[in-house]
Protein backbone atom coordinates (compact mmCIF):
# COMPACT_ATOMS: atom_id res chain seq x y z
CA UNK A 1 0.00 0.00 0.00
CA UNK A 2 2.80 2.41 0.90
CA UNK A 3 4.63 1.80 -2.42
CA UNK A 4 1.40 2.16 -4.41
CA UNK A 5 0.66 5.49 -2.71
CA UNK A 6 4.20 6.71 -3.37
CA UNK A 7 3.88 5.70 -7.03
CA UNK A 8 0.65 7.68 -7.39
CA UNK A 9 2.17 10.73 -5.72
CA UNK A 10 5.26 10.66 -7.93
CA UNK A 11 3.14 10.15 -11.03
CA UNK A 12 1.03 13.14 -10.06
CA UNK A 13 4.12 15.29 -9.49
CA UNK A 14 5.42 14.33 -12.93
CA UNK A 15 2.39 15.52 -14.84
CA UNK A 16 3.36 19.19 -14.81
CA UNK A 17 6.67 18.38 -16.47
CA UNK A 18 5.60 15.66 -18.90
CA UNK A 19 2.76 17.46 -20.63
CA UNK A 20 3.70 18.75 -24.10
CA UNK A 21 5.81 21.88 -23.77
CA UNK A 22 4.60 25.17 -25.21
CA UNK A 23 6.34 28.41 -26.06
CA UNK A 24 6.48 30.91 -23.20
CA UNK A 25 4.96 34.36 -23.78
CA UNK A 26 7.33 36.22 -21.46
CA UNK A 27 11.02 36.16 -22.45
CA UNK A 28 11.99 37.19 -18.89
CA UNK A 29 10.52 34.45 -16.73
CA UNK A 30 10.48 34.35 -12.92
CA UNK A 31 13.09 32.24 -11.18
CA UNK A 32 10.31 30.20 -9.53
CA UNK A 33 6.53 29.77 -9.73
CA UNK A 34 4.07 28.10 -7.38
CA UNK A 35 0.54 27.19 -8.41
CA UNK A 36 -1.91 24.46 -9.32
CA UNK A 37 -2.68 22.43 -12.41
CA UNK A 38 -5.74 20.46 -13.43
CA UNK A 39 -5.73 18.13 -16.40
CA UNK A 40 -7.93 15.47 -17.99
CA UNK A 41 -6.33 12.93 -20.34
CA UNK A 42 -7.63 10.12 -22.51
CA UNK A 43 -4.59 8.09 -23.50
CA UNK A 44 -3.96 4.93 -25.47
CA UNK A 45 -3.15 2.26 -22.87
CA UNK A 46 0.11 1.55 -24.72
CA UNK A 47 1.17 1.86 -28.38
CA UNK A 48 -0.78 -0.79 -30.27
CA UNK A 49 -3.58 -1.12 -27.68
CA UNK A 50 -7.20 -1.03 -28.84
CA UNK A 51 -8.38 0.64 -25.61
CA UNK A 52 -7.90 4.11 -24.21
CA UNK A 53 -7.81 4.84 -20.48
CA UNK A 54 -9.02 8.11 -18.92
CA UNK A 55 -7.13 9.91 -16.18
CA UNK A 56 -7.73 13.18 -14.34
CA UNK A 57 -5.60 15.03 -11.80
CA UNK A 58 -5.60 18.29 -9.88
CA UNK A 59 -2.48 19.09 -7.87
CA UNK A 60 -0.01 21.80 -6.90
CA UNK A 61 3.13 22.39 -8.93
CA UNK A 62 6.46 24.12 -8.44
CA UNK A 63 8.65 25.41 -11.29
CA UNK A 64 12.26 26.47 -10.79
CA UNK A 65 14.49 27.90 -13.54
CA UNK A 66 17.93 27.85 -11.99
CA UNK A 67 21.11 28.04 -14.02
CA UNK A 68 21.88 24.37 -13.29
CA UNK A 69 18.88 22.73 -11.61
CA UNK A 70 15.58 23.26 -13.44
CA UNK A 71 11.97 22.16 -13.19
CA UNK A 72 10.07 23.92 -15.98
CA UNK A 73 7.50 23.27 -18.68
CA UNK A 74 9.97 21.46 -20.91
CA UNK A 75 11.24 19.03 -18.29
CA UNK A 76 13.04 18.60 -15.00
CA UNK A 77 16.62 17.86 -14.17
CA UNK A 78 20.18 19.10 -13.90
CA UNK A 79 21.55 21.11 -16.82
CA UNK A 80 25.16 20.11 -17.34
CA UNK A 81 26.03 22.01 -20.54
CA UNK A 82 24.43 25.00 -22.27
CA UNK A 83 25.64 26.81 -25.39
CA UNK A 84 23.65 28.78 -28.00
CA UNK A 85 23.42 25.58 -30.07
CA UNK A 86 23.52 22.65 -27.66
CA UNK A 87 22.26 21.84 -24.19
CA UNK A 88 22.77 18.65 -22.17
CA UNK A 89 20.75 17.89 -19.07
CA UNK A 90 19.83 14.95 -16.88
CA UNK A 91 16.09 14.79 -16.44
CA UNK A 92 12.93 12.79 -15.86
CA UNK A 93 9.70 11.91 -17.63
CA UNK A 94 6.74 9.68 -16.85
CA UNK A 95 3.64 7.89 -18.11
CA UNK A 96 0.46 6.72 -16.43
CA UNK A 97 -0.15 2.99 -16.05
CA UNK A 98 -3.21 0.85 -16.76
CA UNK A 99 -4.79 -2.09 -14.95
CA UNK A 100 -5.06 -5.32 -16.90
CA UNK A 101 -8.85 -5.34 -16.48
CA UNK A 102 -8.92 -2.05 -18.43
CA UNK A 103 -7.34 -3.80 -21.45
CA UNK A 104 -9.27 -6.81 -22.73
CA UNK A 105 -6.36 -8.56 -24.46
CA UNK A 106 -4.29 -8.34 -21.22
CA UNK A 107 -6.87 -9.85 -18.86
CA UNK A 108 -5.07 -12.08 -16.37
CA UNK A 109 -1.65 -10.57 -17.12
CA UNK A 110 0.41 -8.27 -14.87
CA UNK A 111 -0.72 -4.64 -14.93
CA UNK A 112 1.14 -1.96 -16.83
CA UNK A 113 2.47 0.22 -14.04
CA UNK A 114 3.14 3.93 -13.81
CA UNK A 115 6.50 4.36 -15.51
CA UNK A 116 9.23 6.78 -14.43
CA UNK A 117 12.11 7.62 -16.81
CA UNK A 118 15.45 9.09 -15.79
CA UNK A 119 18.55 9.86 -17.84
CA UNK A 120 20.47 12.33 -20.04
CA UNK A 121 19.02 14.43 -22.87
CA UNK A 122 20.78 16.33 -25.67
CA UNK A 123 18.91 19.38 -27.03
CA UNK A 124 20.02 20.85 -30.36
CA UNK A 125 18.85 24.36 -31.34
CA UNK A 126 18.28 24.26 -35.10
CA UNK A 127 17.40 27.95 -35.39
CA UNK A 128 14.40 29.92 -36.57
CA UNK A 129 11.39 28.25 -38.11
CA UNK A 130 8.38 29.51 -40.11
CA UNK A 131 6.51 32.51 -38.72
CA UNK A 132 9.21 33.41 -36.23
CA UNK A 133 9.06 30.09 -34.46
CA UNK A 134 11.97 27.93 -33.36
CA UNK A 135 13.03 24.39 -34.24
CA UNK A 136 14.86 22.08 -31.86
CA UNK A 137 15.82 18.43 -31.81
CA UNK A 138 15.94 16.38 -28.62
CA UNK A 139 17.66 13.05 -27.95
CA UNK A 140 16.73 11.68 -24.51
CA UNK A 141 18.16 8.32 -23.38
CA UNK A 142 16.49 7.14 -20.18
CA UNK A 143 16.23 4.17 -17.89
CA UNK A 144 12.63 3.15 -17.13
CA UNK A 145 11.36 2.18 -13.66
CA UNK A 146 7.93 0.88 -12.67
CA UNK A 147 6.70 2.94 -9.72
CA UNK A 148 3.82 0.51 -9.16
CA UNK A 149 6.17 -2.48 -8.80
CA UNK A 150 8.71 -1.47 -6.14
CA UNK A 151 10.67 0.66 -8.65
CA UNK A 152 11.57 -2.40 -10.71
CA UNK A 153 13.83 -1.66 -13.70
CA UNK A 154 11.88 -2.10 -16.94
CA UNK A 155 14.49 -1.30 -19.56
CA UNK A 156 15.88 1.64 -21.53
CA UNK A 157 14.09 4.09 -23.87
CA UNK A 158 15.50 6.37 -26.58
CA UNK A 159 13.16 9.02 -28.05
CA UNK A 160 14.64 11.29 -30.76
CA UNK A 161 12.19 14.13 -31.48
CA UNK A 162 12.02 17.14 -33.82
CA UNK A 163 10.07 20.05 -32.26
CA UNK A 164 8.59 23.29 -33.65
CA UNK A 165 7.28 26.00 -31.29
CA UNK A 166 5.76 29.38 -32.05
CA UNK A 167 3.87 32.24 -30.39
CA UNK A 168 1.18 33.92 -32.50
CA UNK A 169 0.32 37.63 -32.45
CA UNK A 170 -3.17 36.66 -31.23
CA UNK A 171 -1.81 35.43 -27.91
CA UNK A 172 -1.77 31.70 -28.63
CA UNK A 173 1.33 29.57 -28.20
CA UNK A 174 1.52 26.30 -30.02
CA UNK A 175 3.92 23.56 -30.92
CA UNK A 176 4.19 20.34 -32.86
CA UNK A 177 6.67 17.49 -32.86
CA UNK A 178 7.47 14.28 -34.69
CA UNK A 179 9.61 11.51 -33.28
CA UNK A 180 10.08 7.86 -32.57
CA UNK A 181 10.39 5.77 -29.41
CA UNK A 182 12.88 2.89 -29.26
CA UNK A 183 13.24 0.41 -26.43
CA UNK A 184 15.58 -2.40 -25.49
CA UNK A 185 14.31 -5.98 -25.25
CA UNK A 186 13.29 -5.60 -21.59
CA UNK A 187 11.12 -2.52 -22.24
CA UNK A 188 9.47 -4.05 -25.30
CA UNK A 189 8.82 -7.22 -23.30
CA UNK A 190 6.94 -5.08 -20.75
CA UNK A 191 4.46 -3.94 -23.40
CA UNK A 192 4.37 -6.80 -25.90
CA UNK A 193 5.74 -10.00 -24.34
CA UNK A 194 3.42 -12.88 -23.38
CA UNK A 195 5.07 -15.37 -21.03
CA UNK A 196 3.97 -19.02 -21.51
CA UNK A 197 2.18 -18.86 -18.14
CA UNK A 198 -0.10 -16.12 -19.53
CA UNK A 199 -0.78 -17.66 -22.93
CA UNK A 200 -4.49 -18.10 -23.69
CA UNK A 201 -6.88 -18.53 -26.58
CA UNK A 202 -6.19 -15.65 -28.98
CA UNK A 203 -3.07 -14.73 -27.00
CA UNK A 204 -0.23 -17.12 -27.79
CA UNK A 205 3.12 -16.91 -26.03
CA UNK A 206 5.36 -14.24 -27.53
CA UNK A 207 8.94 -13.15 -26.82
CA UNK A 208 9.44 -9.47 -27.63
CA UNK A 209 12.63 -8.09 -29.16
CA UNK A 210 14.29 -4.71 -28.86
CA UNK A 211 13.79 -1.94 -31.42
CA UNK A 212 11.18 0.58 -32.52
CA UNK A 213 8.15 0.85 -30.21
CA UNK A 214 6.18 3.61 -31.96
CA UNK A 215 6.25 6.59 -34.29
CA UNK A 216 4.84 9.69 -32.57
CA UNK A 217 3.22 12.90 -33.86
CA UNK A 218 2.16 15.51 -31.27
CA UNK A 219 0.64 18.97 -31.17
CA UNK A 220 -0.19 21.37 -28.34
CA UNK A 221 -1.57 24.85 -27.83
CA UNK A 222 -2.05 27.22 -24.92
CA UNK A 223 -3.18 30.73 -24.11
CA UNK A 224 -2.93 33.07 -21.13
CA UNK A 225 -6.49 33.99 -20.15
CA UNK A 226 -5.25 36.27 -17.37
CA UNK A 227 -1.69 36.97 -16.16
CA UNK A 228 -2.14 34.07 -13.70
CA UNK A 229 -4.33 31.61 -15.61
CA UNK A 230 -3.42 29.57 -18.69
CA UNK A 231 -5.55 27.09 -20.65
CA UNK A 232 -3.95 24.38 -22.74
CA UNK A 233 -4.75 21.36 -24.88
CA UNK A 234 -2.74 18.66 -26.58
CA UNK A 235 -3.11 15.66 -28.87
CA UNK A 236 -0.82 12.83 -29.93
CA UNK A 237 -0.94 10.10 -32.54
CA UNK A 238 1.08 6.89 -32.06
CA UNK A 239 1.65 4.37 -34.84
CA UNK A 240 3.27 0.94 -34.53
CA UNK A 241 3.56 0.51 -38.31
CA UNK A 242 6.93 -1.18 -38.90
CA UNK A 243 7.59 -1.51 -35.16
CA UNK A 244 9.82 -4.29 -33.85
CA UNK A 245 6.91 -6.13 -32.21
CA UNK A 246 4.03 -5.33 -34.53
CA UNK A 247 3.26 -9.07 -34.73
CA UNK A 248 2.75 -9.40 -30.96
CA UNK A 249 -0.75 -10.68 -30.05
CA UNK A 250 -0.97 -7.66 -27.72
CA UNK A 251 -0.87 -5.29 -30.71
CA UNK A 252 -4.53 -4.80 -31.62
CA UNK A 253 -4.46 -1.48 -33.42
CA UNK A 254 -1.83 0.13 -35.64
CA UNK A 255 -2.70 3.74 -34.80
CA UNK A 256 -4.01 5.27 -31.57
CA UNK A 257 -4.61 8.72 -30.11
CA UNK A 258 -4.06 10.55 -26.83
CA UNK A 259 -5.86 13.84 -26.10
CA UNK A 260 -6.02 16.12 -23.11
CA UNK A 261 -6.85 19.59 -21.81
CA UNK A 262 -6.33 21.54 -18.65
CA UNK A 263 -5.74 24.72 -16.69
CA UNK A 264 -2.63 26.13 -15.02
CA UNK A 265 -2.99 28.71 -12.25
CA UNK A 266 0.06 30.57 -10.94
CA UNK A 267 -0.46 31.54 -7.31
CA UNK A 268 2.92 33.10 -6.50
CA UNK A 269 6.13 33.83 -8.38
CA UNK A 270 9.51 35.33 -7.57
CA UNK A 271 10.37 38.94 -8.31
CA UNK A 272 13.80 37.73 -9.39
CA UNK A 273 14.02 36.78 -13.06
CA UNK A 274 15.61 33.58 -14.31
CA UNK A 275 18.96 33.86 -16.05
CA UNK A 276 19.07 31.77 -19.20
Amino acid sequence: MKNALLARCLAAALISITLPAFAEENPSLPLWELGAIGVAVSQQAYPGASENVARGLALPFFLYRGETFRVDRSGAGVRAIKTPTFEVDVGVAGAFGAKSDEIEIRHGMPRLGTLFEFGPRLKWNLGAGPGGGKITAEFPLRGVLDLSDHFRQKGVAFEPTLIFERRSSGGWSYGSSIGAVFGDRALNETFYGVAPAYAASGRPAYAAGGGLITWRLSTSLSRLVTPDLRVFGFARIDSVAGAANQTSPLVQKTTGATVGAGLVYTWKESARRASE
